[in-house]
């Protein structure tokens, strides 16, 4: 039996939210959804289409409601990161891969 060991420096809090994220090479956006986030990072999952290694560096975009882009004065929240992991356990369940993206 395999034993995790947790490896977070701060507590993630659950949040299933749209994203779209920008990456470099492919030119382009990819829609996703975030799983949690933390102060330094966010896991997300995304197509699995989407052209993401380990060390990439991607732009998230947040979209905010009406009401709170009202408030910020801005309709996005966008934030760059490092992506550091990919997961594809369930690739074959849904399509999708898990990226966990440290933020810069």
């Amino acid at each position: 039996m395999e034993a995790l060991i947790e490896q977070r420096k701060e507590s993630r809090t659950n949040l299933s939210w749209p994203v779209s994220v920008w990456v470099p090479q492919a030119n382009r956006f990819f829609n996703g959804r975030s799983f949690n986030i933390s102060k330094i990072g966010v896991f997300i999952t995304v197509p699995m289409t989407t052209p993401v290694q380990p060390g990439n560096i991607v732009e998230i975009n947040f979209p905010r409601t009406a009401t709170l882009a009202m408030q910020k004065g801005q309709f996005a929240r966008i934030k760059r990161g490092r992506v550091v992991r990919i997961e594809r356990k369930n690739t074959l369940k849904d399509a999708n891969i898990g990226v966990g993206i440290a933020f810069e």
